[in-house]
This record gives C-alpha cells, structure tokens and sequence, in this order.
C-alpha cells in the first residue's frame, strides 16, 4: 500500500515562507491525484491545495489561494506545498493524502492514503 510522508514543518514569523515535501513509498504515482488538508487544534479537517496527477490542473482553498502553490517533482513521487505570506491562522497540523480520483479532489473522502502529518506554527 502507498505510504506517504510530509515534512519540511516548523515554526516561523508571520510573513515568511516555507515550503512542505510529501514524498510516496512508491517510485512514481501514475494515476494518483494529491492533495493537502490541515487540521487546526479545535477545528475540522480542512482543505488547503490538490493537484491532479498529470500535475496540469489544481485547486485552492479560497483562505490560501495567492498565497499557497502545489506542485508535484519531476519523477512524480512527491509533491510540494510553497506556502508564501503564512499567517499565524495558517497554523495547523498538515497532512498530505493521495487518490486514484479525478475530480472532487477538496473532499476528504475521496482519498484513501494517508500521511500522518507535520506541525506548522506561525508566530505573530
């Protein structure tokens, strides 16, 4: 089964920059769509950026959208989160899951891999 891991978390100053690596047991994700969700202590799961696997098509929460970019690595076995601007509402735990799905992908449900998550904090 895929597994995936994020990092690339830590904490830093309202306004600067950082970007998240989530990176595929697997050599390559052919098919896979990926996707980013944060989780802030008290809150929901929320959606932040997806991208579709051939890596031509994403989607923005409106909260980040301008701010946040998704991308995915030349060998298509990792996906990248560049997250410009942070403000201290961005932080969150965030997680990165993968779907085999094309459309749909800022609902939860449609994906069914997992990882396990890396801290964000951004300071005032």
């Amino acid at each position: 089964q895929v597994q995936l891991v994020e990092s690339g978390g830590g904490l830093v100053q309202a306004g600067a920059s950082m970007r998240l690596s989530c990176a595929a047991s697997e050599v390559t994700f052919r098919n896979y769509g990926m996707g980013w969700f944060r989780q802030a202590p008290g809150k929901e799961r929320d959606f932040v950026a997806a991208i579709r696997s051939n890596g031509g098509s994403t989607f923005y929460a409106d909260s980040v959208k301008g701010r946040f970019t998704i991308s995915r690595g030349n060998a298509k076995n990792t996906v990248y989160l560049l997250m410009n601007n942070l403000k201290p509402e961005d932080t969150a735990v965030y997680y990165c899951a993968a779907t085999t799905r094309s459309f749909g992908l800022m609902y939860q449900a449609n994906y069914a891999y997992w990882g396990q998550g890396t801290q964000v904090t951004v300071s005032s």
